[in-house]
């Protein structure tokens, strides 16, 4: 049997990787594990974990529906991190830059979008993260979205869709 992989790209076996994050059986150890756990958090419909290692706020009831509600309508595809500054297991504060691509999960249109050869458009998210550690534990602190980001043209999309930039968001 072929393990599989994680979400967050790192290569890894999820199990090895991501999950035992998301399950609590260990803490992430880096602030770029805990950014790529909390997108792949998202990606496998995980509230509970995102808003577990979030400080910004989110721990009002009206903030827990928006995100329960706002995690079933997205399909997260792909996560490409840029940059670290800091962060390390030493460190007490740490920014990731990165961009995950996303699209709206409709599953009740996807197969009449298909027979219609449509797609539902993708977009991202292009943002620097900053991090702290809290109690021996990393949280996300803060979000500076970024211009949104463009490949080079013959580079790999960032959709993760394995086109290159200039035959897909070119």
């Amino acid at each position: 049997m072929i393990a599989r992989s994680c979400p967050c790209g790192s290569g890894q076996p999820f199990a090895t990787c991501c999950e035992p994050y998301l399950t609590g059986a260990a803490n992430a150890p880096t602030a770029e594990a805990l950014m790529r756990s909390r997108y792949t958090a998202f990606h496998e419909r995980k509230p509970d974990y995102i808003l577990a290692t979030d400080r910004t706020g989110s721990s009002t009831p009206a903030a827990r529906a928006d995100l329960r509600s706002e995690i079933t309508r997205m399909e997260w595809l792909n996560l490409i991190v840029f940059d670290t500054k800091q962060g390390g297991p030493q460190d007490t504060l740490g920014e990731v830059t990165f961009v995950a691509a996303f699209r709206p999960h409709m599953p009740d249109l996807g197969p009449a979008m298909k027979l219609a050869g449509m797609e539902m458009p993708i977009s991202q998210i292009h943002e620097r993260s900053r991090f702290e550690r809290e109690d021996g534990r990393w949280v996300y602190v803060s979000g500076e979205h970024l211009a949104p980001y463009k490949s080079a043209a013959n580079a790999p999309c960032w959709c993760g869709q394995g086109k290159k930039t200039k035959h897909c968001h070119g």
